[in-house]
């Protein structure tokens, strides 16, 4: 049981650096402009990610089981430590980074170790989404900020009573995109561990179902939350001023467009209600949190003609990302030569 604990403790640890770092991109725009509270912020975000990744979060997480089927629980202890390390490392330099492109890439490190042919289709879509998700994620917050502009210039609202408006709206969009980063991003946590579950389902008859995966998720959605309320405050700052200013009207829009984004990512029941309908639909992919607010807050600049955008600091970010998925394969391929040959233990099976 001791060492389940031990090669579970990883998980917990990647959790830790998501918490940390991506919950900068639900409230950071709210928590910068100081219309919501960084205390506040991290309540809301550590009870809703918990409540998300054990709800919805299985969808998502399948995607990545295509991609590599990490098979023993050593592998997948270096696998998650390889992304955790990776996502800390760009963390302390104060950057939104994101934990799908560190597992992916650490998982794709496990492949080539193992010597298990990447799925390239499941590649393909994760890394495609990495594209056109900050995109679409630009297209939405270009729409709502001139829709949110019409409406506040035709009810000529009174400062005071926008202002409590735009704070309500803050919070409800922010408890919506923690949700939605619970159920995308869990399985960057724990979906390495699926198939090494060391947890039996429990069941009572007649009342509920508590799967061994949704457990595994309530230990990632915990450790989430626990970095969010120890280490998220200077990545929040980032996110919500470093690149663009923003008021707290545009922060709202920045925090419904990133969250609807990533919830289109993520929900299986809005993809049976588009195949229902004959209608394209999205794919479930854990997608990236970073990506989705930075792509929402270009198109707020857009919106506004370009003025105020920081290119240095979104070219320091953008560097970030594609170091990322790099560092963490590098990483995990190192480190599981040294628990193979050095620890003894079986890698892969």
């Amino acid at each position: 049981m001791i060492i389940i604990i031990f090669f579970l403790s990883s998980g917990v640890f990647l959790g830790w650096s998501l918490g940390a770092n991506d919950a900068a991109n639900i409230f950071g725009t709210a928590v910068a402009t100081k219309m919501i509270r960084f205390r506040t912020a991290a309540i809301l975000s550590g009870v809703f990610v918990i409540i998300g990744a054990v709800i919805s979060g299985a969808g998502a997480s399948s995607t990545l089981g295509e991609l590599g089927a990490v098979n023993k629980l050593a592998g997948a202890f270096i696998v998650a430590l390889s992304a955790a390390v990776t996502v800390l490392w760009m963390t302390k330099a104060g950057l939104p980074v994101s934990t799908s492109q560190a597992i992916v890439g650490a998982i794709i490190g496990w492949n080539f170790f193992s010597h298990t042919p990447t799925d390239l289709t499941s590649l393909s879509k994760i890394t495609g989404s990495w594209v056109f998700s900050p995109i679409l994620s630009a297209i939405i917050a270009f729409i709502f900020f001139h829709l949110v502009k019409r409406i506040i210039e035709n009810s000529r609202i009174h400062l005071m009573r926008l202002d409590a408006y735009t704070r309500i709206g803050l919070i409800v969009v922010g408890i919506f995109g923690a949700y939605s980063l619970g159920a995308n991003n869990i399985g960057n946590v724990m979906g390495v561990f699926i198939n090494s579950s060391p947890f039996k389902d429990i069941t009572v008859p007649g009342l509920f179902r508590f799967s061994s995966i949704q457990q595994l998720f309530l230990v990632g959605g915990i450790a989430i939350a626990f970095g969010v309320f120890t280490y998220s405050k200077r990545v929040m700052i980032t996110v919500g001023s470093g690149i663009f200013k923003l008021s707290p009207v545009t922060a709202f829009v920045v925090v419904l467009a990133s969250s609807v984004t990533l919830f289109v990512f993520a929900s299986q029941r809005l993809q049976n209600i588009l195949i229902s309908l004959n209608l394209p639909a999205f794919p479930l992919v854990p997608i990236s949190s970073s990506q989705a607010v930075v792509g929402a807050v270009m198109g707020i600049s857009l919106a506004k003609g370009v003025k105020g955008m920081n290119f240095r600091k979104l070219g320091h970010i953008a560097i970030g990302w594609i170091a990322t998925p790099v560092a963490s394969a590098v990483l995990s391929y190192i480190a599981l030569f040294f628990m193979q040959n050095v620890f003894m233990q079986d890698v892969f099976g």
